[in-house]
């Protein structure tokens, strides 16, 4: 199945997107998150956590309303917010992902606010790190993840390689709205009823993707 004139640049979310870190891994990190907020800004748990989510909320990550209210230095931050002693049993793999991605037509990259350590760790718990390209991670965007626009143009750069030849698959609408702005073809990974004009196509899972090539053409 063709997709354009080439094959395209496919950009792949992490979490939520090619695995599911809902039942074990996100409740892990926001729980990390919290303490970390509590601990450093000398607050109560609840403070904390609401703090953290307002955060998250309005910046699209928990860590760039840290930095930008409170000069919160970022590599110590997700260090200790981004420990998994037991991340083998907490990622949940589907085994039909790597025939999935390996049968894609073009090229593939991560592109995740979490820190290189974790998302290379993850995908080598998944079996999928050799199928990767590029692995872009937060400390490549100079600590501004997702939505902000400069993780995107850096890595179209990188790559040299226009947004319109790119594919960006996502579980998060925000970071699918500043894709589509840039001119990049969309795909959300969700469940619900929910859709958006920025969303080209809307998949439950990764598993589906073969079946929507068509669609992205």
């Amino acid at each position: 199945m063709e997709l354009g004139v080439t094959a395209p640049l496919w950009i792949f979310d992490l979490d939520n997107t090619l695995h599911n870190a809902s039942p074990h891994i996100f409740p892990h990190i926001n729980r990390s998150m919290t303490a970390y907020v509590q601990q450093h800004l000398q607050l109560d748990e609840a403070e904390a956590n609401d703090l953290r989510m307002h955060y998250w909320q309005r910046y699209g990550a928990t860590l760039s309303g840290l930095m930008r209210h409170h000069g919160t230095d970022p590599e110590h931050f997700l260090w200790h917010t981004h420990q998994f002693p037991e991340l083998n049993r907490m990622v949940l793999r589907e085994p039909r992902l790597r025939h999935v991605l390996k049968n894609l037509p073009g090229r593939k990259v991560v592109f995740s606010n979490a820190p290189q350590h974790y998302a290379h760790a993850v995908l080598e718990l998944l079996r999928v790190s050799d199928l990767f390209d590029d692995v872009m991670a937060v400390e490549h965007t100079r600590y501004r993840p997702k939505p902000d626009s400069y993780g995107f143009m850096r890595l179209l750069r990188q790559h040299r390689i226009r947004a319109a030849q790119c594919v960006m698959v996502e579980d998060s609408l925000e970071n699918l709205h500043a894709a589509k702005k840039l001119g990049m073809r969309t795909v959300w990974v969700n469940s619900g009823n929910r859709n958006s004009p920025c969303v080209d196509v809307k998949i439950r899972d990764v598993m589906q993707l073969p079946d929507v090539l068509h669609r992205l053409g």
